[in-house]
């Protein structure tokens, strides 16, 4: 057997070496052989399969991501402007009915009060008696007119401003 300059055997010591290359070499072989098929699967992956290419997948499925959050402010935009419309529209309707003269049976008499969500809109009166009627308009600004009001005006206003 030979030695070397400190004195160890030199064979067992070659034959551990070869040893260890030959594992590494059997490691490294398998590592190659799982490197092949992960490259494989994502090529199969980015490639697509068939018909599908998951890279151009991702980016179409982005755009349309976009396109929803653009979407989205306008429908928003359009919400926000059809609300401050609703607002301004005369929907409030208080109706209040009375006999305007002692002498005339029934509630023939009655006043229309049309608001917004700002207390605008007008007064549509009806005042009957037994050989007439007579309707008058009034302008109504923030609950209140520019002309005096009447206690029955004032309640058919109040009833508006009664419904949410």
């Amino acid at each position: 057997m030979g030695e070397n300059n400190i004195g160890l055997p030199v064979e067992p010591i070659l034959s551990v070496l070869c040893l260890l290359v030959l594992l590494l070499l059997i490691g490294m072989l398998a590592l190659w052989i799982k490197l092949g098929k992960l490259r494989k699967q994502y090529k199969k992956v980015m490639n697509g399969a068939g018909e599908v290419n998951i890279e151009q997948l991702l980016v179409h499925m982005q755009q349309q991501i976009e396109d929803q959050i653009i979407l989205q402010g306008d429908t928003t935009d359009r919400l926000n402007r059809i609300s401050q419309s609703m607002k301004r529209m005369k929907s409030k309707v208080g109706i209040h009915r009375y006999n305007a003269f002692s002498d005339t049976g029934s509630l023939m008499s009655f006043t229309v009060a049309i608001l917004d969500e700002y207390e605008d809109g007008i007064l549509i009166t009806g005042i009957h008696s037994r050989e007439d009627t007579y309707i008058y308009a009034k302008p109504v600004e923030k609950g209140g007119s520019p002309y005096s009001l009447s206690p029955e005006e004032k309640e058919a206003i109040t009833l508006t401003l009664a419904q949410k």
